[in-house]
């Protein structure tokens, strides 16, 4: 049961990143601790997100494309549901869970996020 609020939670915080009403890291810092393989997917596709910045402003087709996976992504939380194997699949082998709980510190951030991206 605390499985589904998470991934309803987490499926509109999703939805408040690709709405700009939060950035990434805003949305990464509410973000519950959880060993819920989809909201550990959901997680690391903000992550690559926000990595993909500038590809997105300069690939048009490859912005719209990675918003429609995000917001697949939303919705399928948003109702509750886990998301389909083969994308969590897809994030399995590059990461293990969610990284420590965000402090709401910048230094932090960008430390957690560069380790996460294997920098």
């Amino acid at each position: 049961m605390e499985d589904i609020k998470n991934r309803k939670y987490v499926g509109r915080l999703v939805y408040s990143v690709l709405t700009e009403r939060k950035s990434v890291r805003e949305a990464l810092l509410l973000f519950p601790e959880s060993s819920d393989k989809s909201i550990e997917c959901a997680y690391h596709a903000l992550v690559h997100f926000e990595a993909d910045e500038d590809l997105r402003y300069k690939d048009y087709d490859y912005r719209e494309e990675q918003n429609d996976y995000l917001e697949f992504i939303a919705q399928t939380l948003s109702e509750g549901k886990s998301l389909p194997r083969n994308i969590i699949a897809d994030y399995e082998p590059y990461y293990k869970g969610i990284a420590h709980k965000w402090k709401n510190d910048s230094k932090w951030f960008w430390k957690e996020f560069l380790r996460i991206i294997n920098f």
